[in-house]
C-alpha cells in the first residue's frame, strides 16, 4: 500500500514538474506585425514571458520602452515621424536571454503623401485701412515647396517671400505666407482666387487654395456736391491727417476747404458749391495721393503738406491727380517724393507749382515749360534729406537736392517764369553762360531804346537774354561755385531778388572738393546802381535791414 502511494506521489510530481516546466517556457508577443502612419506615433504591445527578455532594433527611427525586463509585460514601440515619400519597414529584435530564443515584430510605416494645406482657406478684406495695417497672415504646411500665383487681375493683393525649411526631408512643416493688399476704389467687390503652387513636378494628394474677397469702395458720384464731400473725407482718412472734417457738419463749416460762390472769377453755374480749394496739413502716408483726390473735377488749387518723416521716405505721385486738367494751383510740399509720374503733364492749366522740401535726387524730366505752358511759377527749394556741408567728404549719395544732376539744370532758365525757387539743395557747378547756345538770344539796341529802364550796358557787353520776366529768382545755399555770369549780374530784376541773401551765398563744398562760392561775388550793389540809373539806389539802413 506505501509502495503504492509512493509510485503514485512520485508520478503526480513528475507530472506537476512538467507542467511547470512549459509554462516557464512561454515567450511570446501580441502581434508580430503593424503598420504606422507617416505622421509616426506609439503602439502598445504584450511580451509574454517568465524569462528575463530584451528588445534590439537597427532602426533609429523605433524606440522600445521599456527595452528590457522580465516576465509579461506591457511595451511601447515609439515610432519617428517619416522623412520621405517613400515607406519604410523596420525590425525589433526580442530575445530570451535564458534561452536565446528570439521572435521578430515587424513595423511597416507609411511614407508623407505631397501635400500642400492652407489653414484659413477663406479671406475677407475691407475696402480700406492704414497702410501698416493692410496686410494678413495665411499658415501653410507643406512638404513641399511652393510659389505663391496670384491671378494677374488682381494686382491690388501681393505676397512676400515665405521660407519652407525641409532640410529633414518630405515631413510636412508650417510656414507663414504674409499678403498685402491696396485700397479697392471701385464700388463693387473684387476676388481672388490664390494657388499654391508646387516648385517640383509631383503628385498632389492634397492642394488648398485661398479665397480672397474684398469689400466694395463707398461710392463717389462724379462732379457733385454729395461726390466732393465724399471725396475730401476719403482723402483726410488716408492721409491720416491730423484732423479731419466733421462729417455731420456742411462742406461751409470745414477748415481749409473754400467752395465755389457766383462771385468768384472762373465761376460757372455747374460749380456752384462745389469745391474750389482744400488744404491738407499734417499728414501720415507711405504711398501715393489718395485715390479720391481725381474726383475733385471743380478744383482749382489743392495743396497737400507736411508729411511725418519726410526725409525718411521714397515716394510716388501716382497718376490720379492727372485727371484734374483744370488745376491752376498745386502744392505737394514735405510729402517725400522723389519722382514725378509723366502722366502729370496733363495738367496743361497749371500756373503754380510747389514742390518744396521733397527728396527729388534729380530734376523730375517732365518738368519741362512744353508740358506746362501757362507755368509762371516754379518752387523747388529745400529738397535736402539732411545737411552735410562737404559733399566730397560724405559716404551717403541718398541725400536729395537733385545730388544726381551733373551740372546746373539749363531747362530751368530757359524757361522764363514769373518765379523760380530753387535755394537750399545741393545743386553743383557752375551756371551756365549760354555764349554758344543759340536758343537764348541776346538784348537788342530796339529793346533798350524802347525801355528806358534798360541800360545800354546790356547790348554793348551782348549780355544773354535769361529768364526776362523774372522777379524772383533764389539759388542761394546750393554748392555752385565759378564764376557769375554776366546775365545774372546785369539782369533787370537783380536787385528785386536780393541777390546778396537769396543768390550769392553757397556753402560746403561741391563732391569734387570745389568750394561752393562765387569768384567775383560782388562786395555790394553799387555797380549794378551805377548802370541802372533808373533805379532808386538803397539807403545804408535799407541795404542793412
Amino acid at each position: 500500500m506505501k509502495l503504492r502511494s509512493i509510485i503514485f506521489l512520485s508520478l503526480f510530481t513528475l507530472a506537476v514538474a512538467c507542467q511547470t516546466d512549459k509554462t516557464d517556457d512561454q515567450f511570446t508577443t501580441e502581434g508580430i506585425e503593424f503598420d504606422v502612419e507617416a505622421v509616426g506615433g506609439t503602439v502598445n504591445r504584450v511580451i509574454k514571458s517568465n524569462a528575463r527578455w530584451i528588445a534590439s532594433t537597427d532602426n533609429a527611427w523605433i524606440t522600445v520602452s521599456p527595452a528590457n525586463g522580465r516576465g509579461t509585460t506591457e511595451c511601447k514601440f515609439i515610432v519617428d515621424s517619416a522623412l520621405t515619400t517613400k515607406p519604410r519597414r523596420g525590425v525589433v529584435r526580442i530575445e530570451n536571454l535564458d534561452t536565446w530564443e528570439h521572435k521578430e515584430v515587424v513595423i511597416n510605416q507609411k511614407g508623407f503623401d505631397y501635400t500642400i494645406e492652407v489653414e484659413q482657406a477663406e479671406v475677407e478684406l475691407a475696402n480700406y485701412d492704414r497702410l501698416d495695417a493692410r496686410w494678413f497672415d495665411v499658415t501653410v504646411r507643406s512638404n513641399v515647396d511652393f510659389e505663391v500665383d496670384i491671378p494677374d487681375d488682381a494686382a491690388w493683393l501681393k505676397s512676400s517671400r515665405h521660407t519652407l525649411d525641409l532640410n529633414r526631408g518630405a515631413r510636412p512643416r508650417t510656414t507663414t505666407v504674409r499678403f498685402n493688399w491696396d485700397i479697392n476704389t471701385m464700388p463693387s467687390e473684387r476676388l481672388a482666387q490664390v494657388v499654391f503652387r508646387p516648385k517640383e513636378d509631383v503628385n498632389l494628394a492634397r492642394q488648398d487654395g485661398l479665397n480672397v474677397a474684398q469689400q466694395a469702395a463707398e461710392p463717389i458720384i462724379p462732379d457733385s456736391r454729395a461726390g466732393d464731400s465724399v471725396a475730401l473725407l476719403s482723402i483726410s482718412r488716408t492721409l491720416q491727417t491730423l484732423a479731419s472734417w466733421d462729417a455731420s457738419q456742411p462742406m461751409t463749416m470745414w477748415d481749409n476747404v473754400v467752395l465755389w460762390d457766383e462771385s468768384m472769377e472762373g465761376c460757372t453755374p455747374e460749380k456752384v458749391g462745389r469745391v474750389r480749394k482744400a488744404e491738407f496739413y499734417f499728414f501720415n502716408i507711405k504711398e501715393p495721393l489718395p485715390y479720391a483726390v481725381k474726383y475733385l473735377t471743380a478744383a482749382d488749387e489743392l495743396y497737400f503738406f507736411g508729411n511725418t518723416n519726410t526725409f525718411l521716405l521714397n515716394l510716388e505721385l501716382g497718376d490720379d491727380i492727372a485727371e484734374l486738367t483744370q488745376l491752376r494751383r498745386l502744392t505737394l510740399g514735405s510729402y517725400g517724393l522723389v519722382s514725378l509720374p509723366n502722366s502729370l503733364s496733363a495738367l496743361k492749366n497749371l500756373e503754380h507749382l510747389n514742390l518744396c522740401s521733397n527728396n527729388f535726387q534729380k530734376v523730375p524730366q517732365v518738368l519741362t515749360k512744353e508740358n506746362f505752358p501757362r507755368l509762371r511759377t516754379l518752387i523747388l527749394n529745400a529738397n535736402q534729406r539732411s545737411l552735410v556741408s562737404d559733399l566730397s567728404n560724405s559716404i551717403r549719395e541718398d541725400l536729395g537736392g537733385f545730388m544726381d544732376e551733373p551740372t546746373f539744370p539749363e531747362h530751368l532758365l530757359k524757361w522764363d517764369l514769373d518765379t523760380l525757387i530753387l535755394s537750399v539743395n545741393y545743386l553743383q557747378g557752375q551756371l551756365p553762360t549760354f555764349e554758344d547756345d543759340d536758343s537764348v538770344p541776346y538784348y537788342t539796341q530796339e529793346e533798350i531804346d524802347a525801355v528806358d529802364s534798360l541800360p545800354q550796358i546790356l547790348v554793348d557787353r551782348r549780355i544773354k537774354k535769361v529768364m526776362p520776366s523774372c522777379k524772383r529768382f533764389s539759388i542761394n545755399h546750393n554748392r555752385l561755385y565759378g564764376m557769375l555770369p554776366d546775365w545774372l549780374l546785369y539782369h533787370p530784376a537783380l536787385d528785386m531778388w536780393l541777390p546778396q541773401v537769396l543768390v550769392f551765398p553757397q556753402e560746403g563744398r561741391a563732391k569734387n572738393g570745389t568750394l561752393a562760392i562765387f569768384d567775383n561775388e560782388p562786395a555790394n550793389m553799387n555797380y549794378y546802381y551805377d548802370v541802372y540809373t533808373t533805379k532808386k539806389r538803397p539807403t545804408a539802413e535799407e541795404d542793412e535791414e
